[in-house]
């Protein structure tokens, strides 16, 4: 499994087999390839703090590749930016490598900003809303709401309330 977790509220602390022993802040991204097979935990280390993460599986391209931590920070010129990609098959535009022909990207819009996304043919999208409030195209979302289109076409994102999402652009 290619497994990623995006911290939005809290600390996530991790540690595993290969060695790492890490605590994720809000905004960072932790991406682990468990590959051919790796031990980890992952616990909220305050007592009173709560955390707010989304964790990810996706099955990777191939079978038996060898597991892989890697952990992807906001760059500071980027962090204003309504859309940002941060995990790609390919790494471009400083986003986190993950092995499947997916683009991640972290959506943060306050109210009243508008963002698109154009899904190409033979592709699907899936919006994520971790906090807020938006309108996909005529469609309304809140927290915990998920939406997915195969689709061809522009999604137009516009949020409602201060928002945080994550959207999907897989195979």
């Amino acid at each position: 499994m290619e497994i990623f977790t995006v911290m939005f509220e809290g600390t996530l602390e991790h540690k595993d087999s290969m060695g790492n022993g890490r605590q994720l802040k809000p905004g960072q991204i932790q991406l682990m390839s468990a590959g051919s097979g790796v031990t980890h935990s992952e616990f909220n280390p305050s007592q009173t703090e709560p955390g707010h993460l989304l964790q990810i599986w996706i099955l990777p391209r191939e079978r038996g590749l060898t597991p892989s931590f890697t952990e992807w920070h906001p760059d500071p010129a980027t962090e204003g930016h309504p859309k940002v990609l941060i995990i790609s098959s390919d790494g471009r535009d400083g986003s986190a490598t993950i092995h499947q022909d997916a683009d991640i990207y972290r959506i943060r819009l306050a109210p009243g900003q508008s963002v698109t996304h154009k899904v190409r043919a033979g592709r699907a999208a899936w919006l994520q809303i971790a906090d807020g409030a938006l309108t996909l195209n005529d469609t309304n979302l809140v927290t915990g709401d998920g939406a997915s289109t195969e689709v061809a076409g522009t999604l137009t994102l516009t949020a409602t309330k201060p928002t945080e999402a994550l959207l999907f652009d897989p195979i």
